[in-house]
């Protein structure tokens, strides 16, 4: 069984995968006020809560875009697994040829999410992420990452909209009945959801364009169940696709340790 971490800017996720399914998955909230105790603890706690052995694990991985809590998250493994945990990174085989301007600097949670919808579907693809930022990143026939595009996520969007306006509230992100609001709250609801699944539709039309060839549209992140049911296009919704790619990856890298 192999323990699967995904470092978000919000939400760290964990899963335990086995066999290429996941079995189980704990999230904690990203603090980097946390020290490796405070993260060990709170791992234990999850797993013990989740009735997982976690002395089973047989290796780790993480994927993080807080690199300056990789160490601490790393140190917390180790003391609660007694495993090394692999990271994400320059060095690391992953069997996706990345043609972006500087493959060095491509975060791992956007390659991880690649080798994962690449395991599922045929390319091209479109992968679209929906966390603190949504970013939608293009994939050719030949299984290459071409790059994409980031844009600010719902939550922050709507955080800041919020925070820098006299008369407009903090609003809970769900669909509102009609996409013409009559008052204000249900007029941001809707720019949130039906505006930002417009967004992901014409995204993905402009680069399904640029590739010159129809493509399957992978989601994952955890704003994705709630807006891929409101997009026009067809896409193919996959909660876990992170955890998947980082088991994958530990499996290609493992033998060379």
């Amino acid at each position: 069984m192999i323990l699967t971490i995904d470092v978000g800017n919000t939400n760290i996720v964990m899963g335990c995968v086995e066999n290429g399914e996941v079995k189980s998955v704990c999230r904690l909230a990203t603090n980097l006020n946390d020290l490796s105790s405070d993260y060990a603890m709170k791992m234990r706690q999850s797993f013990e809560f989740d009735g997982i052995d976690y002395k089973n694990f047989s290796g780790a991985i993480l994927s993080s875009v807080v690199p300056q809590l990789n160490r601490a998250i790393r140190t917390a493994v180790k003391k609660v697994t007694g495993l090394d945990c692999m990271v994400v990174g320059a060095g690391l085989k992953t069997g996706v040829n990345v043609k972006i301007d500087d493959p060095g600097t491509l975060a791992g949670d956007l390659i991880t999410g690649a080798v994962g919808a690449l395991s599922l579907y045929k390319p091209p693809l479109v992968v679209v992420d929906m966390g603190t930022a949504t970013t939608i990143v293009a994939i050719d026939s030949e299984g290459a990452y071409l790059g994409g595009a980031i844009i600010p996520g719902i939550k922050l969007s709507y955080s800041a909209l919020s925070s820098g306006t006299s008369l407009l509230p903090n609003i809970a992100i769900e669909a509102p009945k009609k996409c013409i609001g009559t008052n204000t709250v249900d007029s941001m609801k809707s720019g949130a959801v039906y505006g930002t699944a417009a967004l992901v539709d014409g995204m993905i039309d402009r680069m399904e364009t640029e590739l010159g060839e129809p493509v399957t549209v992978v989601a994952t992140g955890g704003l994705a169940g709630t807006i891929v049911p409101y997009c026009r296009r067809k896409i193919e919704y996959e909660p876990a696709l992170l955890l998947k790619g980082l088991a994958i990856l530990y499996e290609k890298n493992a033998k060379r340790r």
